[in-house]
């Protein structure tokens, strides 16, 4: 049997057999399209999905000054990728050529379709899965584009937001892209009018916000005026698990995430002790696929979706969105996490996003590309980070203010910095200063050892921290929530006014439970996060069902 390429996964022909059985399983109709008729249109939300009978479709990209094709599809193949379920818009269009006659099925019927019938969801998924892929690593397409200077901060926010969320984009850098001018002189714009986002001429917006952003590509889901069975309110690995498995078991689901699904695991580079993967994933991998199942099963996630206060209503519990929207539930699932911890170092808040960062992507690679930089931690994402960056900067000095990382770090990740001749280790260090450049951007970073006084000064653009996290639980002031010192969730404790248990993952408060790193005691591990997202979804079935 010939090996598989990704494209011939990404293309796949359906037989006769299979049309048919897809269109018993839909009570899809056919329709008839003329040549050149739109099936798909740039920016649709609510696209269909379409098997070719007869005649051709032609899969054009507009992103770019002018007008590709992708693909086109014959008899037996059909059109879609990930959008379809996600909701997000579509970012390409689909055109008839010739007489065209097509299986035509909605999004609702097609994620209905998919659970009933796993032999063709297997087919379509794994479709979907390789399409995006193709479109990621093809150096055609463009995708979005944003044009903006690297030394802005709103430009790092709009790319940062874009890439968390897996958007496809192009960045054309104002100080270094020769086509800038001509493309802003194309739209009738300045350099002051920068950053903008673009898709081809159908799509602009300067200087969006976070929230605009998610509403133009489709990223922000309404939300239903309904009582939810389950609310989970961050979209972590934890967050994600729960989702999937209520979903799946006919939970009426909603995941609130405020930045991005993936959370801080959402960011590794690579992640090699995850059970089942030997050769490891990357957390965007991991989350991508996580949110293809939860969007399979029905559940509904939308972002950027801040809760800022939990209320009760009719014994349900009641959250307020920073939109001003409410949602009501009957059982609620805290999976916040939590933020990345600032350090009180002089100019350090200063250059935020000019230089200093909390995450190592593939965005912040290219930007330090050749350049040496700093990193402080020394826990496991500051290793997966540091091996990370050493493929992309000239020197990563790493600085740890304890006497190594065996305390705090993973064995196989202490090797592999050992090991790597692009990484300086130094221990018994802290960050003392941050100075800035002509640019107002980081220029200067200094550094002292604690034994022996020692302090150096280094010309540095990028400096990476992760110095560890606070829990993200100031939405539960006042909500009768128990939290632990240091404001963690605590599980599993017998109430203190008449002394009946809890589950282990329960809160203070009956019907509300929570899971991964906001859960006081939790082993801040992406496969623990995973495993009691997946055990909640038991216990609020108890829960409801009594």
């Amino acid at each position: 049997m010939p090996e598989q390429t990704l494209e011939s996964i990404a293309f796949p022909t359906l037989d006769e057999r299979q049309v048919r059985e897809f269109e018993r399983g839909t009570g899809a109709a056919t329709q008839s399209y003329r040549d050149g008729q739109l099936l798909i249109s740039v920016g649709d939300r609510e696209f269909k999905f379409f098997i070719v009978k007869s005649g051709t479709v032609e899969i054009v990209d507009y992103s770019g000054e002018t007008p590709k094709t992708v693909v086109v599809h014959g008899k037996g193949q059909f059109t879609g990728d990930i959008s379809h379920l996600t909701g997000r818009s579509s970012v390409i269009a689909a055109v008839a050529r010739g007489e065209c006659k097509v299986v035509e099925v909605s999004s609702e019927t097609l994620r209905a379709a998919l659970n009933q019938c796993p032999a063709l969801s297997d087919i379509v998924l794994q479709a979907f899965i390789a399409r995006r892929q193709l479109l990621r690593e093809s150096s055609d397409f463009v995708g979005l584009r944003v044009i903006g200077s690297r030394y802005s901060v709103d430009t790092f926010r709009v790319r940062d937001f874009l890439a968390k969320n897996r958007a496809l984009f192009t960045w054309l850098d104002v100080e270094t892209n020769p086509d800038v001018g001509r493309l802003l002189q194309h739209f009738g714009l300045t350099e002051a009018d920068t950053p903008v986002v673009a898709l081809g001429d159908l799509l602009l917006l300067r200087n969006p916000s976070n929230t605009e952003l998610a509403d133009a590509i489709g990223i922000h889901q309404p939300l239903e005026h309904a009582v939810h069975d389950l609310v989970v309110v961050g979209a972590g690995p934890a967050g994600l698990a729960a989702a999937v498995y209520g979903a799946s078991e006919g939970l009426r689901t909603v995941l609130l995430e405020r930045t991005a699904p993936g959370g801080q695991a959402g960011a590794s580079m690579r992640i090699e002790n995850y059970l089942g993967f030997p050769t490891g994933l990357t957390g965007s991998d991991l989350a991508d696929r996580a949110i293809l199942q939860a969007n399979k099963f029905g559940a509904r996630l939308s972002v950027p979706s801040q809760v800022i206060r939990l209320g009760w209503e009719n014994a349900y519990a009641v959250l307020q969105l920073d939109s001003g929207e409410t949602v009501t539930t009957k059982c609620l699932l805290i999976a916040t996490g939590a933020d990345y911890r600032r350090l009180d170092v002089e100019g350090c808040s200063r250059f935020e996003g000019k230089g200093v960062y909390y995450g190592a992507t593939l965005a912040e690679g290219q930007m330090c590309r050749g350049s040496e930089v700093v990193l402080v931690g020394g826990g496991n994402s500051a290793g997966q980070a540091a091996v990370f960056l050493a493929d992309h900067a000239s020197k990563v000095h790493m600085l740890v203010r304890g006497d190594g990382l065996a305390a705090s770090m993973s064995r196989y990740l202490i090797d592999r910095i050992a090991a790597s001749p692009g990484i300086d280790l130094h221990v018994n260090t802290e960050l003392t200063r941050l100075d800035g450049d002509a640019n107002a951007r980081l220029g200067k970073v200094s550094w002292r050892n604690t034994r022996t006084g020692d302090e150096i000064t280094s010309p540095m653009r990028n400096l990476f921290l992760f110095v560890g996290a606070d829990p993200e639980t100031r939405w539960l002031e006042g909500s009768g929530v128990a939290l632990d010192r240091q404001g963690f969730v605590i599980t599993g404790r017998a109430d203190e006014r008449d002394g009946t248990a809890r589950g282990s993952l329960e809160t203070s408060v009956r019907g509300i439970f929570a899971v991964g790193d906001v859960r006081s005691g939790s082993v801040k591990r992406v496969g623990g996060a995973i495993g009691e997202g997946a055990a909640a979804v038991a216990l609020i079935h108890q829960h409801l069902s009594t």
